[in-house]
């Protein structure tokens, strides 16, 4: 069977991404680092709508952690393979640069740079094997524009689009795809600390977005009918620039 890994997938836009690439027939990893209470609501909703997930906990910014979990699965499943890699582990610690902690910079760095590279390496040998494979990465208008407050977070996000659009070029030739998807202001628990009345103002579509409509564009980029497109950049932000 052909299986969909989803990281950070227990809330927000990755539970959604989750239940909806669920619905395109995929069984679902739903991979968390701490929350193992709303990643098991997940499974259960999938599961109780006819599709198949399983929890996959590891930090995704430990390269043991993430080779140790990923190990184990597949030496459960010798008959099943990952097909569809959603990078979307990501976490916000905003500060103005200049009161900025050491940490508050690495954490959000690494979650997002390191997550992607561990995940990535480890699936991505599968993909190439059997020349068949989408790596879709969450990144951020964040990561287009920039953001005051979010230097690092920035950072992280400007940078994963660096790596799609180059990843793209070693694993084309392969038939694995790789893009990014850049989200606006989305309600979810990310968000959740922002003024959405005040900040929608500055939307066209004078909105946030819900995360079924990221899950939606995504669900696209893993299917057949999304072959040709690899190496891209796809906004969702209801027009903000």
């Amino acid at each position: 069977m052909d299986y969909a890994l989803v990281t950070g997938g227990s809330r927000g836009i990755g539970a959604a991404i989750a239940k909806r690439l669920a619905s395109d027939g995929l069984g679902i990893l739903i991979n968390f680092r701490s929350n193992e209470v709303a990643a098991r609501q997940v499974a259960d909703y999938i599961t109780a709508n006819n599709g198949i997930a399983e929890l996959l906990p590891f930090d995704v910014a430990s390269e043991s952690e993430v080779d140790a979990a990923l190990e184990k699965w597949e030496e459960r499943h010798p008959e099943d393979r990952i097909t569809v890699l959603v990078n979307n582990a990501g976490i916000r610690e905003d500060n103005l640069l200049i009161f900025m902690q050491t940490e508050q910079w690495h954490r959000v760095i690494n979650t997002t740079l390191d997550g992607f590279f561990y995940t990535t390496r480890r699936v991505l040998k599968g993909m190439l094997t059997k020349r068949n494979g989408r790596i879709i990465n969450i990144a951020s208008l964040s990561g287009i524009k920039g953001l005051p407050g979010q230097s690092n977070y920035s950072a992280a996000k400007a940078a994963l689009i660096g790596a799609t659009k180059a990843l793209a070029q070693e694993v084309g030739p392969r038939k694995v795809t790789v893009n990014a998807v850049a989200p606006g202001y989305i309600k979810s628990d990310m968000t959740k600390d922002l003024n959405e009345s005040e900040l929608k103002k500055q939307v066209p579509l004078n909105r946030f977005g819900e995360a079924e409509e990221v899950a939606a564009l995504v669900s696209f980029l893993a299917s057949k009918e999304a072959a040709y497109i690899t190496g891209e950049t796809i906004s969702i932000n209801g027009g903000l620039l």
